[in-house]
């Protein structure tokens, strides 16, 4: 029976809270919750601890940049495999400029940013030169990135730079990690850029229909490339950032990252298949990569495992309940 209000018009239907609605705006953030009271129950005197709870802020703030990035490709519907590549080169790069006398200010922006940058823009060109699918540019580009990265570095870790670098990006202030005030960082212009500006909102439009984004007049292969210059931006802010808490480029950073990251948006309510995704969303979900890699520190080959796992049954969830919601 249709409520009425006093003037005899019908009063409009209240929202659909089902179960697919609820789980798509609270989910993530009920698993993180649901994870941290287990972890607590299953080790209380070291989960609950201060020095762990910051240094699983800390193992997350890679994550999070790495997440942050991959989830602009994840958004139009593309994946950039490279990410963990793009990283070990960024990283070895500004560490050589370093060992080459340059100043580690400029060292990080022209080897690290500047990098990774460049690394992302060459995805994005191949992208579009090619119309291949990403995930094949990025894998072959994954493979030649880090063949490079051995190169640069003759398959040796490269340190000895300058103290300041690592006193200043692996430091603190005022108590809090320099590389999670990073992740703060760029996490929050990440959300201004999705919510705030007209690139935001194409970047969303070309993920839910590429060909109605195009017919609207927004320029594919402008945000394509854009997309991926930031997937690459946020890859070389990690190389950076890895680089100064190891005080060593290590021609093998990153292996396997990209797994971690692509579980963290896609965990983070990220769709698989374009157009839906928020950035607090992908933080929370590197926030579970973290919990779950701190709790399950020493089984290195369990945490594969999980991630697989985790990747399957997000992405299996997603296309059900929007299924559901259509």
């Amino acid at each position: 029976m249709n409520q009425s209000n006093t003037s005899g018009a019908p009063l409009p239907a209240a929202p659909r809270r089902d179960f697919a609605t609820i789980w798509q705006t609270y989910g993530t953030f009920g698993i993180l919750v649901l994870l941290l009271i287990l972890c607590s129950i299953a080790s209380p005197q070291y989960f609950l601890t201060r020095d762990n709870l910051v240094q699983v802020l800390l193992q997350s703030s890679v994550m999070v940049l790495l997440a942050c990035g991959v989830f602009f490709t994840i958004l139009i519907a593309g994946i950039d495999l490279s990410i963990g590549s793009v990283l070990a080169l960024s990283g070895m790069v500004m560490a050589k400029l370093m060992m080459a006398g340059m100043p580690v200010w400029l060292a990080v922006l022209i080897g690290g940013v500047g990098t990774g940058a460049l690394l992302g823009a060459i995805n994005g060109a191949l992208v579009n030169l090619t119309q291949l699918h990403p995930f094949i540019i990025t894998l072959g580009t994954a493979a030649i990135y880090r063949g490079v990265t051995l190169i640069v570095s003759d398959s040796r870790s490269v340190f000895g730079f300058d103290r300041s670098f690592t006193d200043v990006v692996a430091g603190r202030i005022f108590g809090v990690p320099v590389p999670i005030i990073i992740a703060v960082v760029v996490a929050g212009f990440l959300l201004f850029l999705t919510k705030f500006t007209k690139l935001g909102r194409n970047i969303y439009a070309l993920g839910g229909n590429a060909q109605a984004a195009f017919y609207s007049g927004i320029s594919v292969k402008l945000h394509t490339m854009v997309v991926f210059i930031i997937a690459g931006t946020c890859a070389g802010i990690a190389g950076i950032v890895t680089t100064a808490r190891t005080a060593a480029a290590e021609p093998n950073a990153g292996v396997g990252f990209e797994t971690f990251a692509i579980a963290s948006a896609i965990i983070g309510g990220t769709s698989f298949f374009g157009g839906r995704g928020q950035v607090t969303g992908v933080v929370i979900g590197g926030l579970i990569i973290g919990v779950i890699n701190n709790i399950m520190n020493v089984e290195t080959y369990y945490q594969q495992i999980v991630m697989g796992a985790l990747i399957i049954a997000a992405v299996t969830a997603d296309k059900l309940f929007t299924r559901k919601s259509r």
